[in-house]
């Protein structure tokens, strides 16, 4: 952790909705005119797409049918906690980025699925923002997680994720829905080491929980809409959070606990705005004074 260059990292599973909170927090940077340096956490992955798909089938061949982007085999913690930990003592590091598409690759002159190569991140600026799987991971070689000053974990509820994965892989990919039910399973031990355990160490968690019945998740039809959900907000130490002020400026919110705001789905992101912008400021007012 740092006070003079603050990172902040925000973590959850794929399609959890952490590009919401990203997208937030972009607001906050822009508006406040916050010099951030954004991570995307795919950009610490080991292999590009091709490198990926022959590696898992070697894996599968081998006997390991579990080899998954969850795990520390497919990724590059040290050199993501080195990054952590080198902005956090200087405001340097080394950054890469991950070309997901033909749009994001062209101006690169890449193809899509390949990384751009490393770089220096350019001197001067207020904070590093991460957003990926593994902002709060820890194992017995690396401990991410103590390096960075604000961590925010997303993540529904196990079977809104599945809806959620199940409804962008068929739709958008193409999978069938045995090729989804096989990468959840692939998937699965890696999610319980790995992904579930960062959800203790975060500052604040968003879990947003349906009032829509999701009991198959296999057999919906449909995600439930934001409307048809509540989020749950748990914050692991409540001191200087204005809990009364949060309740009356989002309408329908209330206190299921002393450290818990849950608030109706379609205001998450007022309430993003409302919690994220007074602890970023809090973080810069501080690194000013340093």
């Amino acid at each position: 952790m740092s006070i003079e260059h603050p990172v902040i990292a925000i973590t959850g599973s794929s399609g959890a909705g952490t590009s919401t909170v990203t997208r937030t927090f972009r607001h906050i940077f822009r508006r406040e005119k916050i010099s951030a340096v954004v991570v995307e956490g795919d950009s610490f992955h080991r292999y590009d797409r091709q490198a990926m798909e022959r590696v898992m089938e070697e894996a599968r061949l081998a006997g390991n049918n579990h080899f998954s982007h969850f795990g520390p085999e497919a990724n590059l913690f040290e050199e993501l906690e080195a990054l952590f930990r080198s902005y956090g003592e200087s405001g340097s590091g080394r950054v890469r980025r991950y070309l997901h598409n033909a749009d994001e690759a062209a101006p690169c002159g890449q193809e899509s699925g390949t990384f751009t190569p490393w770089e220096d991140i350019p001197a001067g600026s207020d904070l590093l923002f991460y957003e990926g799987l593994h902002g709060a991971v820890v194992t017995d070689q690396v401990d991410v997680a103590r390096h960075a000053d604000l961590l925010v974990g997303v993540v529904p509820i196990i079977n809104l994720e599945w809806i959620q994965k199940f409804h962008r892989d068929k739709t958008q990919r193409g999978y069938s829905t045995e090729a989804v039910v096989d990468t959840i399973l692939r998937r699965m031990p890696d999610y319980v080491n790995y992904i579930t355990p960062q959800f203790s160490r975060t500052h604040i968690n968003f879990q947003r929980v349906p009032t829509v019945d999701t009991s198959n998740p296999v057999a919906a039809r449909e995600v439930p809409t934001a409307d048809e959900s509540f989020v749950v907000i748990r914050f692991a130490n409540p001191k200087g959070i204005d809990f009364p002020y949060l309740l009356t400026m989002i309408k329908d919110s209330f206190m299921s606990r002393p450290n818990i705001i849950v608030v109706p789905g379609g205001k998450v992101e007022l309430a993003m705005q409302l919690i994220f912008t007074p602890l970023i400021l809090r973080l810069l007012e501080n690194r000013q004074r340093v």
